[in-house]
């Protein structure tokens, strides 16, 4: 996947330790467009599978006609952050930056898979209310995928 622009290349992290980063981080901010040209950030649960990022939301809202409006999205994940003072103030931390597109899952066994690996992700020792909970809520819920199209990881961490 391309890169994108980093202007601390010593920070830079390389593809597959982006990916894992995915896989661990424990919840993204979703940066989306209005209209009128007004960014807004959502922070959101999310889990990452078959290349892309999966989240799902209410059936309306501000990010979803933001993405009704313009499926150009940019996502971030921070994780293993820590402030410290080494001979001047900084923070020990992992990112990654993901620019692409999104779009509604409308397939129900690929928004059945999404819904069933977030469940997984986050209450794994619930599995068991997984399936009844998707069967009961998941017409009252809407599945999106963000496809990246380019990728940015960074981190700082100590020597």
């Amino acid at each position: 996947m391309p890169l994108g622009i980093i202007r601390r290349k010593d920070r830079r992290i390389g593809d597959e330790e982006c990916r894992d980063l995915l896989r661990r981080g424990e919840y993204a901010t979703l940066a989306t467009v209005d209209a009128a040209g007004q960014p807004y950030a959502t922070p959101l649960s999310y889990v990452h599978r078959d290349g892309g990022i999966y989240f799902h939301c209410a059936l309306e809202g501000h990010k979803l006609d933001n993405l009704r409006h313009n499926p150009r999205a940019c996502l971030s994940v921070v994780g293993g952050t820590e402030a410290f003072y080494g001979g001047g103030f900084s923070t020990v931390y992992e990112s990654v930056v993901i620019f692409g597109t999104v779009r509604e899952i409308t397939d129900e066994a690929e928004k059945y898979a999404a819904l069933y690996a977030l469940a997984e992700k986050y209450l794994p020792e619930h599995m068991e209310h997984a399936e009844p909970d998707i069967t009961k809520y998941g017409g009252r819920t809407l599945v999106f995928a963000l496809t990246p199209e380019t990728m940015t990881g960074k981190a700082l961490r100590r020597k």
